[in-house]
Order: structure tokens, then sequence, then C-alpha cells
């Protein structure tokens, strides 16, 4: 046994015993800011206390800008083009300019933070848009002592008229007015009803457009569904050219940007081939884009030519929606000769039949389309998904309310000085404002989700704003699973920012957060722990794994576009950031096998301890243990109807000790069992290298298509070996592929231990008190049942027929809805 330890050792380049780093960077750190849940502020409330009962007051000077009226003309055309400045001491904002009008409408807010009030005067000054420079037309001076304060649950200041005056403070110059604006200014805080609209000072440097797109806004990702196309066969083909006979045929299915391709038909050169080949495909509410199927006859190697074709509307009643695990009737298609796809499309929406229907023999197609609406698109990775809802069902009434106060950040690294932060959680998307020039940003925004299931991630991430120049910088990321909070209790730590490069693992900074989770419904949460984690489609008809890969690179890439359309566009690397695409856990890592490695190990520490246990006792090195030990096995020889009781009231202890070591933090990544604060720079690199995102179809045609026909040969090979460069790629590409899957299996396997472990440390500190309270009850209830009695009711439940059994088992849902250490695996 010791020898196959250290040739482990010796593989994997670490021990078996876990290396504890003293003062690691990476740790959370416990804050206690002034919120006012938590002193007491909110307690009596109004609607205003109770939305932002978790916002720490942060000051602003706030200026609204309405109108002006009887503004006088300052060019020589007559006309005025006139604009408001705003301007306290070194910073200032502006309206947009409004051409030839002398009593424009502006309806602008801007902010001012308590942090920037260097001045003891306000100035508003109106101008005129001139081409060569801007002309004073009027101002309005406050003196900061005499603005006047109004916090929340108080109304926003009315706004009032204010006389224009000259730069000397005349009213009347030359005896000629210079009008009247309508303001209001007054000192408020951020739950503002205005703040978010506002426009922030320290933003004067960037045009218009740029601008925008540095508020605070929520998105909300489209409703995804799957397609199922299943091919089925053809009948009456026509080749391309009629000198010549059929060649072989395939099909072509595409919508979108989705293309799948079927292989040749089982009777090649036919006129009715047949295909019997299905394909999943992601689309979403409203459907856009028709289902274009086109059949190709493959004239040549590498050259496909279309020969008919067929568009048929993703809509009913052309494909149905799928809610129930039942079989879609097939319907027979017209295929059209010779029709580019603009004009079929046409043809469906304007509803102009083609002149080639008035003919009485065409070519068919076979079909089975379906919207499978009772499965969840998964557009996130599985490790850390947000939302377990199918798509056909509606939803129903929340069981929580998840609140997020999004406070702040500090130290970050060199060059991030326009930090903003996204967050996700279901549908919803939060993009907090973005603040410009700070290593030390101070957003202190709160947002609300409802909790459906608390067997869900919250993904937050914080990124450097380029401002269109380039890609937005990655920051770091931290990701909360809903289960592991307690109820009612606020969470506020400084998170560390760590991004993983092939350099190795850097700290970016930290992330000051804020989160409380509320049950609304203790018996629909606890309720909600023996259904399945996924719909049960998922489980009585599970995807294939390469095929699910390849959905969730189109679902991500649809919800990137579309989040991308938005008025103030979510950038794409944002979104695939934030859906995990980048996590490579689907190919071969030794970090992440290293890690896997010493997971396994960890399960089997606690057997060694009573291995060990069970020496010392056997040894007689504490003689009143080993008598203790004498006594109770003999009772239990005698009476082997304690044995079972014995063991629950075992679990019951050991669930109180933990008790009073139950983790009081959320967790976060672990840096030593995920093996990447010691990991070789080389083992990084190799985990960096592979597959990139726009080669998603090259590695489902790997998974689906590509064979090994010297396999044998490469078994008797020499070593070294003697084959060209190419071949020993691809047998290391396909020994990476094949590692991968082990290496995955391993971590699935882990898992599955550290669930058990975990369930009596009390991780998930609802489920850990149901358990004990169970095993209360278990033991009198095996005490006063007879054991034969146990054994039969145990042997025939698992031995039921097939119509007393569920799609689903119970008892396997609530284990997989546990806890494990994949939450602190980067």
């Amino acid at each position: 046994m010791e020898s196959i330890q250290g040739w482990l050792e010796k593989i994997f380049y670490f021990s078996t015993e876990p290396t504890q780093l003293p003062g690691s960077a990476y740790s959370l750190v416990e804050t206690k800011p002034p919120l006012p849940v938590k002193v007491g502020q909110c307690g009596a409330a109004t609607k205003m206390a109770s939305i932002y009962d978790m916002v720490e007051p942060m000051s602003y000077l706030c200026v609204s800008v309405v109108k002006a009226r009887d503004l006088p003309t300052m060019d020589i055309t007559g006309a005025l083009d006139p604009y408001v400045e705003v301007k306290l001491g070194n910073f200032k904002s502006v309206t947009r300019h409004l051409e030839k009008n002398a009593n424009p409408v502006w309806r602008q807010m801007f902010t001012f933070s308590a942090a920037h009030l260097q001045s003891n005067q306000l100035e508003v000054i109106v101008r005129h848009k001139d081409v060569l420079r801007a002309d004073f037309v009027g101002r309005v001076v406050f003196d900061m002592s005499d603005i006047p304060s109004c916090i929340p649950p108080d109304s926003q200041l009315a706004p009032q008229w204010y006389h224009l005056s000259d730069a000397h403070g005349e009213r009347f110059p030359h005896g000629n007015s210079l009008g009247e604006i309508m303001l209001a200014v007054w000192l408020g805080t951020q739950p503002e009803e205005t703040f978010l609209e506002a426009w922030h000072s320290g933003t004067h440097s960037l045009s218009r457009e740029r601008l925008m797109n540095t508020r605070s806004k929520v998105y909300y990702s489209p409703k995804l569904i799957y397609l199922k196309v299943f091919i089925i066969t053809a009948q009456d083909l026509f080749g391309a050219d009629k000198d010549r006979p059929l060649a072989a045929a395939i099909a072509k299915i595409q919508i979108g940007n989705q293309i799948r391709r079927t292989r040749p038909g089982q009777l090649q050169g036919s006129a009715n081939p047949a295909w019997n080949e299905e394909f999943m495909f992601v689309v979403s509410e409203p459907f856009e884009d028709p289902l274009v199927v086109t059949v190709e006859e493959k004239v040549v190697a590498g050259r496909d030519e279309p020969i008919s074709r067929v568009i048929i509307p993703v809509a009913s009643p052309y494909v149905p929606r799928n809610g129930l695990v039942k079989s879609v009737p097939s319907k027979w298609f017209t295929l059209l000769r010779r029709m580019t796809v603009d004009e079929a499309a046409a043809d469906v929406t304007t509803g102009i039949k083609h002149r080639e229907h008035s003919k009485t023999f065409t070519s068919k197609i076979q079909l089975r389309m379906s919207l499978e609406t009772a499965y969840h698109v998964l557009d996130e990775s599985t490790c850390y998904i947000s939302d377990l809802h199918p798509a056909a069902k509606l939803r129903k009434s929340a069981i929580g309310i998840l609140k997020v106060e999004i406070l702040g950040a500090r130290d970050l690294a060199v060059g991030v000085e326009n930090p903003y932060v996204v967050a996700k959680y279901g549908r919803k998307w939060v993009r907090t404002r973005t603040l410009l020039n700070t290593t030390a940003p101070q957003w202190n925004e709160q947002h609300t989700w409802d909790v459906f299931d608390v067997s869900t991630v919250i993904t937050i991430a914080v990124f450097n704003d380029s401002h269109g120049v380039a890609n937005d910088q990655r920051i770091g990321k931290v990701r909360i699973r809903v289960a592991t909070l307690e109820t009612d209790r606020m969470y506020t730590q400084y998170y560390p920012l760590m991004v993983l490069t092939p350099s190795g693992l850097k700290k970016m900074g930290q992330l000051h957060l804020a989160v409380r989770f509320t049950c609304k419904s203790w018996p629909k949460m606890l309720a909600m722990y023996g259904k399945p984690l996924l719909p049960e489609l998922h489980h009585t008809n599970p995807i294939p794994a390469p095929q699910m890969d390849y959905l969730r690179f189109k679902a991500m890439e649809m919800v990137a576009s579309r989040l991308g359309r938005a008025q103030h566009p979510l950038r794409r690397e944002v979104v695939e950031s934030m859906l995990d695409f980048d996590n490579r856990t689907y190919m071969f890592s030794l970090r992440r096998s290293k890690a896997n490695f010493y997971r396994i190990t960890l399960l089997f520490s606690g057997g060694v301890a009573v291995a060990k246990w069970l020496d010392g006792i056997c040894k007689w090195k504490n003689p009143p243990t080993t008598i203790l030990v004498h006594v109770v096995f003999l009772k239990l020889v005698c009476c082997p109807e304690l044995i079972l009781p014995v063991v629950f009231l075992c679990m019951i202890i050991i669930g109180a000790w933990n008790y009073f070591r139950r983790p009081r933090r959320a967790p976060n990544i672990d840096t030593v069992l995920s093996c990447v604060e010691l990991a070789h720079p080389n083992e990084l690199d190799e985990e960096f290298d592979g597959l990139q995102p726009p080669h998603i179809d090259a590695m489902l045609r790997w998974y689906n298509d590509v064979s090994y026909p010297d396999e044998l040969d490469e078994e008797f090979d020499t070593f070294p070996t003697s084959k060209p460069d190419d071949i020993v790629r691809l047998r290391y590409e396909r020994l990476r592929s094949l590692f991968g899957m082990v290496q995955t299996v391993v971590g699935d396997l882990a898992a599955q231990g550290e669930r058990a472990q975990l369930l009596l440390r009390w991780h998930d500190p609802r489920l850990t008190p149901v358990f004990i309270a169970l095993s209360l009850v278990m033991p009198v209830v095996l005490y006063l049942t007879p054991f034969r009695v146990v054994a039969m009711v145990m042997v025939l439940y698992f031995l039921r027929p097939p119509w007393f059994r569920g799609r689903t088992n119970l008892l396997l849902n609530l284990y997989s809805r546990l806890p494990s250490s994949d939450d602190v695996m980067p």
C-alpha cells in the first residue's frame, strides 16, 4: 500500500497529506458595515426603507435640470442652441443641447458624490453651443450651506423657477432679461427613485453614447426552448443534373447560425434515401428564424450541391409543443427545387404559393419535429446552475427572496480603473454603474431576486470597462450557493477576486458584498428537496454529454446576441464569462486530476482514522476505552436489534458535535484543495491549451465522427514511437479526451462521497436539522419494530413492481441536492 501511495505521489508531484498555508491571502474577510438592517433603521418602515434596507447610506448632491424659458438670442441669425453646465469645483456635467429653442426642456438629473463636495458654491450655467466656442447665457449660483436635505421616504424635492444672472450676478444686464430656469437642488442618498437614471459626476469626458453605457441596468435573458428534429426519409428525389444518376444524398438542417448535417442515406444513390437521425437545436421566443431543411447531393468529395429544400416556421401549428414524455407524429413536407432561402421565406410569410406547388409530382421529405418544453435549456455550467425550471410550465410562487448588496471593492489590480459588477441569477441579469478612475469603488447598489430552488447559485463578477476600445477585462468572479446560506442572516464579507491564468493564480482585489436569504414558505422549501434537481425528462431521457456541450454553447450565443441588442448592450465577453463558457472541465487537466485524487484520498481519511483507532483498541493503548468497546460489542451481539438504533444515535452525536463547528461563512474557492496556488506553470499552460469557443462544432464532430483505426497499430508501436508527427498529435489529442472523461468520472465519484460527509457538517443549514430530526425518530421506530419486519419491508420496497415506482427516487433526489466540494473548485 505504501509503495502504491508513493508511486501516485511521484506521478502527481504532491503529497497526499493536506498542506496548510499560513495566512492565506485568498480567505474571506468578515466585515460589519453600517447597514440599516443591522443598526435597526428599517424596522418601522416605509416601502422605500424596506426596499433599501441593506444599502449603506451614501450622500449625494442631486441637481434636477427641468427646463428654461424666455432665453435671449445669442446668434446673428436670432437662433439659440442652449445647454446647461452643472459645475461643482473641478467636477462638471452637461445636458444635451437643443437646436434653435428659446424654451428648452431637458429633464435631466445629475449627482455629485459627497466626496466631491470640494466647493462652497454650486453653479448652474446656461450656454449657447456655437461652432467655435460656447457662449455664456446666464447662471444660477447656490450656496452649499443653503441646500436642503431630502432623505427617503421623503418625496423628491419640487423644482422651481430661478432667474438667470450674468457673470457679475446682475439679473437684468443692460435692461435685458436673461430668462429663467427650472431647477431642484437637494442633498439625497442612493435610494432616490431617480438615482439610477442620474448622470454622475466624473463621466463628463465620455461621449453621450459611452456615457449611457455606464448606467446601472437590469436585463432578462430570452426564454430558450429545445427544438428536436428527426430526419426520417425522403422520396422521389431528383438530381441536380438530369444527365447523370443521383449521387448520395444528405440532409442539412439549419436554423439561424445552427447547422447540422446527416450522414449519407442508407441507400446511397437512391431516390428514396433513409436517414433516421435526430438533432436538437436551441430556439428562443419569439421565434425569428425559420427551420430550413435542404437536401444536398454529394457530387464529389468536399462538394455538396443543394437540389431541394423546405422552410418551416418554428411556430404552431407547424411545430407542435411537447411538454410530456410522448412521441410526436411525423409529417410529410413538399421539397421545392432551385429556390433560394429568401424566396422560400417570403413564400412562407406571405402565403403565396410557388409555381412548383402546382405540380402533381414533387419530392417529399418526412420529418418529426417538436418543441421539447419539458427540458430546461442549460446555458450555464451544470455545477453552478442558477435556474432549474422547464420551459413549458408556468412559474409557481417563490419560496424565498435573495437580496444582494454590492457594496464596493478594494485593492484592485494595477490597470483596473473603471470597474463595474455584473450579477446573474436565473433569467435576471444586473449591471451596476461604472465608476471611473478609482481602484476602491463604492457602488452600494441593492438588487433582489425571487428564489424558486435553493440548490442554485448566484454568480457575481467584476469587470473593467474599456468603453468599447477593447474587450472588458475580467477581474474576478464570486459564486454563492443559496442552500449554504442561513435563513434571515446577513452575510457581509470581502470575497477575494481571483483569475486563473496560464502563468498562475492572480489576486485581482476584493469584492465587498452583503447577502441575505429570506424564506417565504418553509413547507414548499422542504418539499422541494424531494424533487429532482433538473426536470424529470433530464433523468428519464437524458441528452448525451457531447450534444449537451454543443447545445449549451449555442444557448450562450443566443443569450449573448439577445443581451447585445439591448439599448445599453451587455458585451459578449461578459456573457461568456458569466455563463462559464471558458470553463474547460471537459478537457484533461493535470491540476484538476491532482485535485480530484486529493478529494478521493480525503474521503478515505475517515476510514483510516477509524482503522488507527481500532488498532489502538486492539493494542490496549487506552484500557478504559477498550473495556467500553468490549461491553458495547457484547451488548450488540446479544441484542442485534440495537445495531441500527446505535448507528443513528452515533449520527445524532456527530451532527450535534459539528453544530458548534458549522461553517459561518459562505463557501469560497479553496486554493489548496483545488491545487491552484501550488500548481506548476506548465500544468496551467496545458490546462488552457485545447479547443477554443469557435471550434465547438469541431468538438462535437470529434466525439461523434472521429474513429481510430490505428488503436491496434498504436498498441504494437515501438518506444519511442516511430510514427509521423501528425499521427502522434492525433494520439495525444485522443489521450487528452479520454483522460478528460476519466477526470470527470473521478470528480463525480468524489462529489458523491463528499455529499455524505457534508450532510452532518451543517453545510446546508436546513437539510442537516431535518436529517438529525429523522435520526431521532428512527432509533425509536427501529427499537420497537422487530428486525425481521424491518428487513422484510426494506427488501419489499426495493423489489416493488414498476407500476409502484416513480420516475425519480426520493432518496436520490435528496442526496443529489447535498452540497459538495465542487463549489470551491475553480
